[in-house]
């Protein structure tokens, strides 16, 4: 969106994505919200031209259209009014404040206009990402998401001993000491969030672990192994070390829309299935509950 006037800035993302006072209040308090590519957390008035983008997950409308990446990601699926793709590692994936490629850039490009981006992935985790085409898509997969209806299933290396299957539901809140970490413990007054985890193969050195998040907070999954005392390996913000290059945590399926949708693992993490002796199917993980 470019301010076609000097105005408040929670007047044009009223005006202009038709969302509610509170809604536009949510974007802003999660962080959702850029003005020229960085990011803002409260109402503002806006200079004339001023561009603005908004990742728009609850209310599910369309972005502005950013500039040409060059960068291509693999397609998972793709009919008229959504697209599926398999994030890779190291992206982020919406508009960050240093003004870098984000995934949201590239699929937008690819389509020639903004992408509805309803979800969303770390920077260093890799999987599946949907995006609307059209903006009844982009408000159907949203409220998906939203409504607590859409199904996601990652899969994780940690370090030995984890236990055979379980639930976390500690609740999660800022760590004070550390900018950007989540604590996972019930001692703090923290928001719910609820994990399912089953492991799917142990050795002396590591363990791989399905993991079908029931609700949707920021950083939970690595917050919640990190809470249970077995970090997600390479993941240096909660503790995994730094034996890997990269937080070993890939979105492997998704259901949504009527759709199921499974994003190939990359090598990385393929390294590990293939040492533990586990089909390329991956069946065990497909069929978990």
């Amino acid at each position: 969106m470019v301010a076609p006037r000097a105005e408040p800035l929670k007047s044009l993302l009223i005006r202009e994505l038709e969302l509610t006072p509170a809604a536009a209040d949510r974007l802003l308090e999660r962080g959702a919200v850029y003005i020229d590519g960085k990011r803002v957390a409260e109402g503002r008035m806006l200079a004339d031209g001023a561009r603005v983008t908004a990742v728009l997950e609850e209310s599910g409308a369309a972005t502005d259209v950013p500039i040409s990446t060059g960068l291509k990601v693999p397609t998972i699926f793709e009919d008229t009014e959504v697209l599926a793709v398999n994030k890779p590692a190291g992206l982020p994936a919406q508009p960050t404040p240093g003004g870098a490629v984000s995934l949201h850039d590239v699929v937008s490009q690819r389509l020639g206009f903004a992408a509805g981006l309803v979800h969303r992935l770390d920077r260093e985790t890799s999987g599946v990402t949907i995006f609307g085409k059209t903006s009844r898509a982009t408000a159907r997969l949203a409220a998906e998401f939203r409504e607590g209806h859409a199904r996601k299933r990652y899969l994780a290396v940690t370090g030995p001993g984890l236990p055979e299957k379980g639930s976390i539901a500690l609740p999660l809140s800022k760590d004070p000491s550390r900018p950007g970490r989540w604590r996972a413990s019930d001692k703090a007054n923290g928001i719910s969030a609820n994990t399912d985890f089953e492991r799917l193969w142990s050795g002396d050195d590591c363990c791989l672990v399905a993991l079908t998040p029931l609700t949707g907070r920021t950083h939970q999954l690595r917050a919640h192994l990190a809470g249970l005392g077995f970090p997600i390996l390479g993941d240096t913000l909660y503790g995994g070390g730094s034996a890997a290059a990269r937080c070993l945590l890939h979105g492997f399926k998704l259901e949504i829309d009527g759709k199921s949708l499974e994003a190939p693992l990359p090598d990385d993490l393929r390294a590990y299935f293939e040492r533990a002796g586990l089909s390329s199917s991956f069946e065990t993980a497909t069929n978990h509950r």
